[in-house]
C-alpha cells in the first residue's frame, strides 16, 4: 500500500549526469555542459562510498553534504558545489555503485545535492538499502534513460521491480521512517511468510529463529524462511561509532521525539573508535575548515546521547586511542553464537566467525532498531566456499580471501547482497582470529555477510577470551547448516594452491599472486609505508604473525628500512595487553616499529599509516584500498 501523498508517476529534469570511465569526461560534463547518452561508453565502476563523501565530508550531517558530493572521485574530477550547480536530478555509472563503506552519509550528499535517481548496472547492497530508507530512487534498468531524456513520466512501480514486498512498500511510502510509522501502528503489515519447512543454512535458520511475527506482541519465530522472503527480525545485539551516532540521533529524536527512548538500551552499544587519531593526519587545509573541532564535536554528541539513553558507550583511553575496534570488541565481548548483530560499519560482518548473522546497516536502519530492535530483512542468497588442504607457510586468511575475491564471480557483483558461507576441513587450522579475517573481508567481495559454523573451537576461544561466558547458553547457540541445503553458488577452494597475495590499488578484489607483482608493475615496487592494523589486521593473530617476522629480522641483524615507516596498530586494549605480555612490544620497538593505540583509522584516512599523496606507496593489512 502506497502512502497516500506518493504520486504514481515520477517526472525527471531531462539532464543526467554520466560518470563515466573517463574522469577527464566527468569533468567536461560539469564544467562545459551535458553530452548525449551512448550505452557502449564504459562507465565508471567501483565507485565507493568513501569517493562520494570521503572520511572528512562525513564530519557533517546536514545539508552541507551536498555541497562536498563526489569529492573523493577518482581523477579529483569533481569540485566542491558542482553537482548541485549542474542541475542533473539522475546520475549513471557502472558496476558495484556503493561500494565499501556502510555510510549513509553518501546518498544523503547526493539527495541534497539534488540527485533524485541513482541508475547504475550493478548497486551494493548496503548502499542501495540506505538509498531506498532515504527516498533516493534506485535501478538497475538502463533502458530508463533515453525515457527520461525524453521527458516520460515514469511509473513509480518502474523503481519497485525486483524489490522485496517490503522495499518496495518504502519506495511507495517515501522512506523508512513514513512506513515504519504506518507499521507499527498497525495502518500497514510485512507480507506473511508463508514457506513450509525446508532444509535451510545457518543464516536461514538463525532468520527463521528471530523473526518477528507480531509487532505488537514482540512475538518471534518463523519454521522456515527460503531466499526472497522479506520480514523483519529482531536483533540482539545493535552497535554504532562516532562517525554515525549523531546522524542516527538526529533522525532518531526527528521522527520519534526528543524525550523518546531506546528499547533495551543493554543490547546496545557506541564506540569512539574511527576518528581518535584524527589530528595526527588531517591535512593544514581541513583543519583552515574547522572540520578537526566538527569531528571532535562527534563524539561529544555521541557521548551526550550515550549518557541520555543509558547506552554503554567504548570510549578514549588515557595514553590516547580507544578501549577497542568495534569489530574487535564485539568478538571480545559481546557477540554469541546463532545471534542477530546490526552495526553502523560495513564490517560488522567479522562477528560472522562466532556462527552469527552480523551485517552492517546505515543510520535511518540504526535509528529504527533503537526504537524498535528489529530491522528489515530479505532473505539472502548463500554461497558456499568449501576449504580443503593446508595452507603453504607464509599464507594467511587474508591471502586466501584476495584469492577468493580475485575470481571472477565477486568481480562481475553476482555476490551483491548474498552470504559468504565458508566450510570444510581448511577452516581447522585456522585460529578463531583468522576466521574472522575471512568473514570480515566478504564485504569486499559485495556480500551481505560472511558466517562460519560455531565450533568446539568457537567455544574454547569464547572462554579463552571471556572467562565469563556462559559456555552452556553459548552451545545452545550454535546452529549448523543442513546437509540438503540449497546454495546458489559453490566454490571449491584448495588451500594449498594459494600462494601470498597482493591486491593491486583500487579494489581489493585486483588480487593477484605477490611473485606476479613485479611483472604486473613493470619492476620492483618500492615501499614508503607498511601498516599492520585495522579491524582485519590488528587482532591477536596478526601480532604473532608481525613478531614472528620481526623476530627473524632481528636476529638476522635487520629492521625497518631507512626511508619506510612500519606502523602497527592494536585493534583493542585487550590485544595490545596479550602483545605485551607475550614480549612483543619490545620486538616491535627494537625492529623500529611505530605502535599506535587502537582505533579504526588508516581505512577512512583517520590515522598514521596511510598514502600521504599519489606518489606515497603504502602495503597494508586494511581491508580495502579504494581511493
Amino acid at each position: 500500500m502506497a502512502h497516500p501523498d506518493r504520486p504514481r508517476t515520477v517526472t525527471f529534469r531531462p539532464k543526467i549526469l554520466f560518470l563515466t570511465e573517463d574522469p577527464e569526461l566527468v569533468r567536461r560534463q560539469l564544467k562545459q555542459g551535458p553530452i548525449e547518452w551512448d550505452p557502449t561508453r564504459p562507465r565508471m565502476a567501483n565507485i565507493s562510498t568513501d569517493e562520494i563523501t570521503p572520511g572528512w565530508v562525513c564530519f557533517h550531517y546536514d545539508e552541507t553534504l551536498g555541497h562536498y558530493v563526489y569529492a573523493g572521485l577518482r581523477g579529483k574530477c569533481v569540485d566542491p558545489g558542482d553537482i548541485a550547480a549542474f542541475g542533473a536530478e539522475v546520475v549513471v555509472s557502472g558496476l558495484s555503485k556503493g561500494c565499501g563503506s556502510s555510510r549513509e552519509h553518501a546518498p544523503y550528499a547526493e539527495k541534497y545535492a539534488g540527485i533524485r535517481l541513482v541508475i547504475a548496472d550493478t548497486i551494493e547492497k548496503i548502499y542501495g538499502q540506505n538509498c531506498i530508507n532515504i527516498g533516493l530512487l534506485i535501478s538497475t534498468d538502463l533502458s530508463l534513460v533515453p525515457r527520461i531524456l525524453a521527458g516520460e513520466e515514469i511509473p513509480l512501480e518502474a523503481f519497485t521491480e525486483g524489490l522485496d514486498p517490503i522495499s518496495a512498500d518504502i519506495v511507495r511510502h517515501g522512506g523508512l521512517f513514513e512506513y515504519n510509522k504506518a507499521r507499527l501502528a498497525g495502518r500497514i503489515s510485512p507480507p506473511e511468510v508463508t514457506t513450509a519447512p525446508r532444509p535451510m543454512t545457518l543464516v536461514e535458520k538463525i532468520i527463521a529463529a528471530h523473526a518477528v511475527t507480531d509487532a505488537a506482541k514482540g512475538t518471534v519465530g518463523l519454521p522456515a524462511v527460503r531466499p526472497g522472503d522479506a520480514l523483519f527480525v529482531r536483533a540482539d545485539v545493535r552497535f554504532s561509532h562516532e562517525y554515525v551516532t549523531p546522524m542516527a540521533a538526529a533522525l532518531f529524536e526527528e521522527n520519534f521525539g526528543r524525550e523518546a527512548k531506546v528499547k533495551d538500551p543493554e543490547s546496545v552499544f557506541a564506540f569512539r573508535d574511527h576518528l581518535t587519531f584524527l589530528g595526527e593526519v588531517m591535512p593544514e587545509a581541513q583543519r583552515k575548515m574547522g572540520l578537526l573541532e566538527k569531528a571532535d564535536g562527534l563524539a561529544r554528541t555521541q557521548a551526550a546521547f550515550c549518557d541520555r539513553q543509558g547506552i554503554r558507550l567504548y570510549g578514549e583511553v588515557e595514553a590516547g586511542g580507544s578501549e577497542a575496534i568495534c569489530h574487535n570488541a564485539i568478538l571480545e565481548d559481546i557477540g554469541l553464537p546463532g545471534q542477530i548483530i546490526v552495526g553502523t560499519d560495513s564490517h560488522t560482518c567479522t562477528a560472522g566467525a562466532l556462527g552469527a548473522f552480523a551485517f552492517g546497516v546505515g543510520t535511518t536502519d540504526m535509528a529504527n532498531l533503537w526504537y524498535a530492535k528489529d530491522v528489515r530483512v530479505k532473505v539472502p542468497e548463500t554461497v558456499r566456499i568449501h576449504l580443503s588442504g593446508r595452507r603453504r607457510p607464509g599464507v594467511t586468511a587474508k591471502d586466501v580471501m584476495l584469492f577468493i575475491m580475485s575470481h571472477d564471480y565477486y568481480k562481475e557483483g553476482r555476490a551483491i547482497g548474498q552470504v559468504l558461507e565458508f566450510t570444510g576441513p581448511g577452516l581447522l587450522d585456522l585460529s578463531m582470529d583468522e576466521r574472522a579475517t575471512l568473514t570480515n573481508m566478504a564485504v569486499e567481495a559485495g556480500a551481505t555477510t560472511g558466517v562460519i559454523e560455531a565450533d568446539e573451537k568457537t567455544l574454547e576461544w569464547l572462554k579463552w577470551v571471556r572467562p565469563e561466558v556462559d559456555l552452556d547458553a553459548a552451545r545452545a547457540g550454535l546452529v549448523r547448516s543442513d546437509p540438503d541445503a540449497v546454495y546458489a553458488h559453490e566454490m571449491a577452494i584448495d588451500l594449498s594452491a594459494v600462494e601470498p597475495m597482493v591486491a593491486t590499488p583500487g579494489d581489493p578484489r585486483n588480487g593477484i599472486p605477490l611473485s606476479k607483482l613485479e611483472e604486473a608493475a613493470g619492476g620492483k615496487v618500492r615501499i614508503d609505508i607498511a601498516y599492520g592494523g585495522s579491524c582485519t589486521g590488528g587482532k591477536m593473530a596478526d601480532m604473532d604473525m608481525y613478531a614472528r617476522v620481526l623476530r627473524e629480522a632481528l636476529a638476522a641483524g635487520r629492521g625497518v628500512a631507512d626511508g619506510v615507516e612500519l606502523y602497527i596498530q592494536f585493534g583493542s586494549q585487550k590485544i595490545r595487553r596479550y602483545a605485551e605480555e607475550k614480549g612483543y612490544i619490545q620486538i616491535f620497538e627494537a625492529a623500529g616499529v611505530k605502535l599506535v593505540n587502537p582505533s579504526c583509522g588508516a581505512c577512512i584516512r583517520a590515522g598514521p599509516g596511510v598514502s600521504t599523496s599519489e606518489e606515497t606507496v603504502t602495503v597494508s593489512a586494511i581491508n580495502r584500498n579504494f581511493p
